[in-house]
């Protein structure tokens, strides 16, 4: 029994190392996509950039732009830590909302420091449907 275990551990390994990097990928417009669809309702630019740049009623007084810039297509700065964060607008940073942990991550976060709150998949919807729309 061992030995069959250990004959086949490396191809168990394999199509995990296959499988696990394709379930964490993402294109953004396939992202928006899917928030659109959870949100049933079509995306708004016009609303995202409004979220995006309003302030919130977070503890900090903050919009997602106090770190991102606005518009997001350039280096923004972490308004704590000061560190320095890449493009947010996909067409300026082709790793923007590439991985998915990585967004829901980002989403989470910076939606209970400007919102108290965690967004809805609208909110996120529309956010990133107007981050489309940005392009060099």
């Amino acid at each position: 029994m061992k030995l069959f275990a250990l004959k086949s551990a490396p191809l168990v390994l394999l199509a995990l190392a296959v499988l696990v990097p394709s379930a964490q990928a993402a294109k953004p417009a396939e992202l928006m996509a899917e928030y659109t669809t959870k949100a049933g309702a079509p995306a708004s630019p016009e609303r995202g950039q409004k979220l995006f740049t309003t302030k919130g009623t977070g503890d900090m007084g903050w919009s997602c732009a106090s770190c991102h810039g606005n518009p997001p297509t350039g280096k923004g700065v972490n308004a704590l830590s000061e560190k320095p964060i890449p493009a947010l607008a996909p067409a300026f940073n082709p790793a923007s909302f590439t991985d998915r942990s990585k967004v829901d991550g980002w989403f989470k976060n910076n939606c209970k420091d400007v919102l108290n709150r965690e967004c809805t998949m609208a909110e996120k919807a529309d956010v990133l449907s107007w981050l489309l729309t940005l392009k060099p």
